[in-house]
């Protein structure tokens, strides 16, 4: 364990660093009680001048703080709940990039997690040609059957661990601390918030458990004829070393590489809209972090994702919501909408549905009032998530996290195709998915499943009751020669009575009764 004075240095160490690139500026001080606005008065003392933007400022600081506090920024842009939508803006334009490490600590780190010289496992083996704050790449190459074949190599940074450790822990050390003093912190919940992060980050920094996301989605997308997975190298992948097949694609994010190749864009934005909205609806696992980098477009033109670090789940109740809200708001079917809220138990039974309808009517009807290239899924689920506070609705991190990421999805859709019209592409995807589970084979299927609980639970029936058995049998040799109260039970008669609680003192001589009552009858 850290002791709370390490905590104490190191945020202070953070607070300074954000005072002096000028980051309180964007805070709003009449959001905060007197104490706070006094402190946020003192702090941007400590401002250098700067002509920076806000984002600029923030990013500045956080990559000076080092690897925790770029991720901390990355996974608070997910958060608008909790920074506000201002500040989320801001974060997304961070840019993980940081210097690579030297290419001898890079192969050193291999050979240790796979236990054999890095020439004995690569054919060839070159230098870092992307490096982040948890990681960096290498393309090599391995020998086959039938050849040579290229390789990303993903090696984990030496030390990073022990690093995003002890700045965790202080963000815990923050956290508990703010709820202990701030209803609002307790409201955003913000250990839990922490709590997530540090799920992500130990995601980050076990790569077996990425290579294991990026082979779950491979598994998910094999029939799908237009979206694709690189193959892992389970061989050659430990804990802090992910191999898998090297892509050779055009990224998204060369727009007139794309053109160059003759491509369809309007197609293929409607294919990034598609797969994201497939892989969360229809799979329940999406990939969190689809912006153009993280894109390519193979030879044969599909669409090829890389880095699985950050990946999102939705359970079977959560993509029926989604699913029901976005078919919801195509087919303005807005007490359908609004019952969803309800029965997915988002929004508190003791609120009226006719009176979340209205407001869900005030964010839908504006959308059918304009063009195709005007109506964004993104701003409407943000809309919804700011309506639903005013009903009570507690936060749900994995739909912040697919709300953050279909920013991003539709960004790079709408990049491809201006005029892309956001809910003509959801609708087949979102009403096959609903068709299939609300429909008549869906309800066959819910049938089967509850009959096969019901299997279960008779299948487990004869071993219930030997359990019960072999504790009656247990119960009537303890009782036997009649019961004795343990020592502990008499002394806390005595501490009762000598303390005149007579509540407890009554409950501790009743349960003592019944057992002999019991006994003797």
């Amino acid at each position: 364990m850290i002791p709370p004075f390490s905590h104490l240095i190191r945020l202070a160490r953070a607070g300074f660093v954000l005072a002096r690139e000028g980051v309180f500026a964007l805070v709003d001080p009449a959001a905060l009680p007197g104490g706070a606005q006094l402190g946020l008065k003192l702090a941007r003392l400590l401002e250098r001048p700067t002509t920076a933007s806000g984002a600029t400022r923030l990013s500045t600081a956080l990559g000076a703080l080092g690897p925790s506090y770029v991720k901390l920024g990355q996974f608070l842009a997910t958060r608008p709940d909790v920074v506000g939508q201002a500040i989320a803006a801001d974060l997304e334009s961070l840019q993980d990039k940081m210097p690579p490490f030297p290419q001898d600590e890079a192969e050193a780190a291999i050979e240790r997690a796979l236990g054999r010289p890095v020439h004995g496992m690569f054919a060839a083996f070159g230098p870092p040609i992307a490096a982040a704050s948890v990681a960096q790449v290498h393309r090599a190459e391995i020998e086959t059957p039938t050849g040579r074949k290229a390789v990303a190599v993903k090696v984990l940074r030496p030390g990073i661990e022990r690093s995003l450790s002890a700045d965790i822990q202080a963000f815990f050390f923050a956290a508990r601390l703010a709820e202990r003093i701030s209803a609002e912190a307790r409201r955003l919940r913000l250990t839990e918030v922490v709590a997530t992060l540090a799920r992500s980050v130990t995601v980050e920094l076990d790569l077996r458990l990425e290579a294991a996301a990026a082979s779950e989605m491979a598994d998910n997308v094999k029939d799908d004829p237009d979206f694709r997975v690189p193959q892992v190298e389970w061989d050659l992948t430990a804990h802090n070393v992910l191999t898998t097949e090297w892509v050779d694609g055009t990224p998204l994010s060369d727009r007139g590489a794309l053109e160059r190749r003759g491509l369809d864009l309007p197609k293929l934005g409607r294919t990034v809209i598609q797969s994201f909205l497939r892989h969360a609806v229809r799979d329940g696992f999406f990939h969190a972090d689809m912006h153009p980098g993280n894109l390519f477009v193979d030879d044969a033109g599909r669409l090829v994702a890389v880095d699985f670090g950050i990946m999102g789940r939705l359970t079977e109740k959560e993509r029926r919501f989604l699913a029901e809200i976005l078919y919801g708001f195509i087919s303005r079917d807005y007490r359908r909408t609004a019952e969803v809220h309800f029965e997915a138990g988002y929004v508190p039974s003791h609120h009226s549905v006719e009176a979340f309808m209205q407001a869900i009517r005030a964010i839908g009807e504006p959308i059918h009032n304009r063009s195709a290239e005007d109506i964004s899924m993104a701003k409407l689920l943000t809309l919804l998530f700011e309506v639903t506070a005013l009903f009570d609705m507690k936060t749900r991190p994995e739909l912040l996290l697919l709300q953050k990421t279909m920013v991003v999805v539709e960004g790079v859709g709408r990049m491809l195709d201006p005029k892309l019209d956001m809910w003509r592409t959801a609708e087949p995807v979102v009403r096959t998915w609903l068709e299939r589970h609300l429909g008549a084979a869906g309800r066959v299927e819910e049938a089967v499943g509850g009959v096969s609980e019901v299997g279960r639970f008779l299948g487990g029936v004869p071993g219930l009751l030997a359990r019960g058995s072999r504790i009656a049998e247990q119960l009537d040799r303890a009782t036997r020669d009649g019961i004795a109260l343990a020592p502990e039970t008499v002394a806390g008669i005595g501490e009762a009575e000598a303390r005149r609680n007579r509540g407890t003192t009554l409950a501790l001589w009743a349960i003592a009764v019944l057992l002999l009552l019991h006994l003797l009858g």
